[in-house]
């Protein structure tokens, strides 16, 4: 069966799409494959092609690169049509010799070292400055940039956050049986000032059970179950822009967290926790 290859079946397009995201685990990676499909689709239906071949496919990464994207992202997005091929092929919608040609595309090489947004200690002070603590809002904001800062977790996985993970071991707080990304399961220490503006924010919301960030209505009073991690990075970007360090993505301040408990490993930086855990210090003496 070459109907794929002969003709663009919209039926066809979302069978293979279903059919590569159920195969997914990873929800993150689900959302990226979705995101990735959605844009091929719509470049594929713009003009004829001759089919869904490997030439398409090349001229495909032509386009991406020619938007200016990053190697990165273009090898997440030619990776995620590969997967499609597969299953095109594995369901008798293209033929095995022309699904033998999508083994020779070649991703877009990365050429040195993308670093990144990184934050001084008196950035990440700013940043945790910026909610106004006097509202159950401002603490639960303080809590969850405290969360991003202080423990380097996914958006996802501070949303997913939940009282009971939150163990002490050794003395130590710590994040205990974290499930992430592709299901692995971890467990992160948390710094002091980090538990004490979760306890700030869950003794004024009453939150005593459940997940650690809830939604707030307009009267400053919690409401609903969990935060989304939607909601998780369109805060980020509104208290990023009024610190001054606009564009802070939740993976910039993993690397904050990063660099703030293994210092040893980076020459020439000297992070620590006393200039962005004073803010919260002198709200709890």
């Amino acid at each position: 069966m070459n109907e794929l290859v002969l003709a663009n079946r919209a039926a066809d397009w979302r069978r293979l799409k279903m059919l590569v995201l159920d195969s997914v685990s990873s929800p993150i990676t689900k959302r990226v494959y979705n995101l990735g499909f959605d844009e091929f689709f719509e470049w594929f239906g713009r003009e004829p092609r001759p089919g869904f071949t490997k030439a398409t496919v090349s001229a495909w990464r032509v386009a991406l690169e020619a938007r200016g994207l990053g190697s990165i992202s273009i090898n997440v997005r030619i990776t995620a049509v590969r997967k499609l091929e597969v299953e095109a092929a594995d369901n008798g919608l293209l033929a095995p010799e022309l699904a033998a040609g999508f083994t020779r595309i070649k991703g877009v090489k990365s050429k040195g070292v993308r670093v990144g947004n990184w934050l001084s200690v008196r950035q990440a002070q700013t940043l945790l400055n910026a909610p106004d603590v006097s509202t159950k809002k401002g603490l639960r904001d303080r809590a969850m940039l405290a969360v991003l800062l202080g423990c380097g977790l996914r958006r996802s996985e501070v949303a997913a956050l939940t009282l009971k993970h939150i163990q002490q071991r050794d003395s130590r707080w710590c994040i205990v049986d974290l499930v992430g990304k592709h299901g692995r399961v971890r467990t992160i220490p948390m710094p002091t000032w980090v538990k004490v503006a979760i306890d700030a924010w869950t003794q004024a919301a009453g939150v005593g059970e459940g997940n650690v960030l809830r939604p707030v209505n307009r009267a400053d009073q919690p409401q609903g179950e969990r935060m989304s991690e939607k909601v998780v990075w369109q805060l980020l970007q509104r208290y990023a822009a009024a610190a001054g360090v606009p564009g802070i993505a939740p993976h910039d301040l993993r690397r904050y967290a990063e660099f703030r408990t293994m210092p040893n490993r980076y020459e020439g930086y000297s992070f620590g926790v006393e200039l962005v855990a004073n803010a919260i210090n002198q709200d709890s003496a």
